[in-house]
């Protein structure tokens, strides 16, 4: 496959993955479909540093654009400044490479601690981390009696949490790996060009 027709695939693939990455992390900030819980400042650590935003969208938008953006446009023109751009795109790759990282190490901390709750802390109610604060941080993930049992508010928390933070790792994780290639390829683009035509 020539570099230009791999432009025009990895770009599009991580817009389509930054866009993902946004709304996974905003949903993540609506447990139970509620928005009570972040107007009173009672969301999960990881999920108010919204790196998902940040780190596996913007970021990666900024890059996908402009990795679409020279995939389509140097197909069509002879001239288009090939090593100039596809500098650029090594460049902006590695940004979406850190920050798709970020949104990776964010989200497993997310998931390692699981939600901020309300719950049952010896006949006293509490706002906290319980899955990070006992030896049942080993053994949430695998034991779901204990997701409703435990958090008594916000419902359903800690599934939410579990579900939007798997997903955003899932994503990062895609994102790494088609900025990576991307990397690569602006590479032989700066060395070959994108060969179209040959």
């Amino acid at each position: 496959m020539c570099v230009g027709k791999c432009t025009r695939i990895l770009g599009p693939c991580l817009i389509a993955l930054g866009v993902l990455s946004i709304a996974a992390n905003v949903l993540l900030l609506f447990p139970s479909w509620t928005w009570s819980y972040v107007k009173e400042g009672r969301i999960t650590k990881q999920a108010m540093q919204v790196p998902g935003v940040w780190g596996g969208g913007i970021i990666v938008l900024l890059a996908a654009t402009q990795i679409t953006a020279v995939g389509w446009h140097c197909g069509r023109s002879s001239d288009c400044g090939t090593c100039r751009n596809m500098f650029l795109s090594i460049v902006l790759s590695g940004l979406a490479l850190l920050g798709s990282t970020a949104c990776f190490i964010l989200s497993g901390v997310g998931l390692t601690n699981g939600p901020l709750c309300l719950y049952n802390q010896t006949e006293v109610l509490q706002w906290d981390y319980p899955f990070s604060l006992s030896s049942r941080a080993q053994n949430y993930l695998y034991d779901p009696s204990l997701w409703n049992s435990v958090c008594i508010e916000p419902p359903n928390v800690v599934a939410w949490n579990i579900y939007f933070f798997s997903v955003l790792l899932v994503i990062s994780v895609v994102e790494m790996v088609l900025a990576s290639l991307q990397v690569i390829n602006g590479f032989f683009g700066c060395l070959c060009g994108l060969c179209e035509g040959k």
